[in-house]
């Protein structure tokens, strides 16, 4: 079931084209990772998905409904979160604290009834408090609870912006390079939950770096260049495809070039 469909997505800024005419779509349970060189367009066109930015043109279907001029908020109740590639964690509150929010931002409660305390109240408060406790077992990050969240780990951190989505039930979620910073056994935790959570029937839609990691777990890849679709397919079809090798060599070659120069300043230098 397609939950997730990009239509002719487009966006320029003071006559830039950023990003033009994208397209693709996610299934329940399916990774799909948008990858491309620095540059290419790929947050942007998060942004314009989350309802960050107005597309131009073309448009966003959220389960078969037209969301294209949704705000996050909106597009969060109805079944769309999404992780940032810099971390949007409160800092000075517990790890606990910080996923509660997130269940707290879902939930329609009374604030009446929560401003008097009713035993409907508290009862919804150990409820949400139970269930964030049970997110954060999921990622090893119980025992830290009640550890203030800048304590934690970089590692940690970025699995703790994935619970706090999670918090509020998304039917399709977005990942903002979930694994950028973390050191090798951190990238492993993450990657095995990420697919732990589409085996459960999440639609994901992934930007990561760390192209080890997305052809280890995306079920399908779209590759942008200068805000352009160049590719897309299954990950052996798109590692195989000249323009996506083009694309990437002439990123390595150039800093292959850069590491050249360097390297002859230094030899000049020490023969001098």
């Amino acid at each position: 079931m397609t939950l997730l469909q990009v239509e002719g997505l487009g966006i320029s800024f003071g006559g830039l084209r950023a990003v033009n005419d994208v397209g693709f779509s996610a299934s329940a349970g399916e990774i799909v990772s948008v990858i491309g060189p620095n540059g290419a367009g790929k947050t942007t066109l998060f942004n314009m998905i989350s309802g960050v930015y107005l597309p131009d043109r073309g448009r966003v279907m959220l389960d078969g409904q037209d969301v294209t001029r949704f705000e996050p908020h909106l597009l969060a109740r109805m079944g769309m979160t999404r992780t940032f590639q810099n971390l949007q964690i409160f800092q000075d509150m517990t790890v606990l604290e910080n996923v509660i929010v997130g269940f707290h931002l879902a939930e329609r409660g009374h604030l009446l009834a929560d401003l008097l305390a009713l035993p409907g109240t508290k009862r919804r408060s150990a409820e949400v408090r139970e269930k964030a406790m049970a997110l954060l077992t999921r990622v090893r990050l119980d025992k830290a609870a009640e550890q203030v969240a800048g304590n934690l780990s970089y590692g940690a951190l970025k699995r703790l912006e994935i619970v706090r989505a999670l918090a509020m039930s998304p039917r399709v979620l977005l990942l903002d390079e979930p694994a950028a910073g973390c050191n090798a056994v951190e990238t492993e935790e993450i990657d095995a939950f990420i697919a732990e959570l589409a085996a459960t029937g999440i639609g994901i839609l992934l930007v990561e770096h760390d192209m080890k990691m997305v052809m280890r777990i995306s079920n399908h890849i779209v590759v942008l260049d200068h805000g352009e679709k160049i590719a897309e397919g299954k990950p052996d079809e798109v590692s195989r495809n000249p323009e996506v090798i083009s694309a990437y060599l002439g990123t390595v070659d150039a800093e292959q070039d850069e590491q050249d120069e360097e390297d002859e300043k230094e030899a000049t230098h020490a023969v001098g």
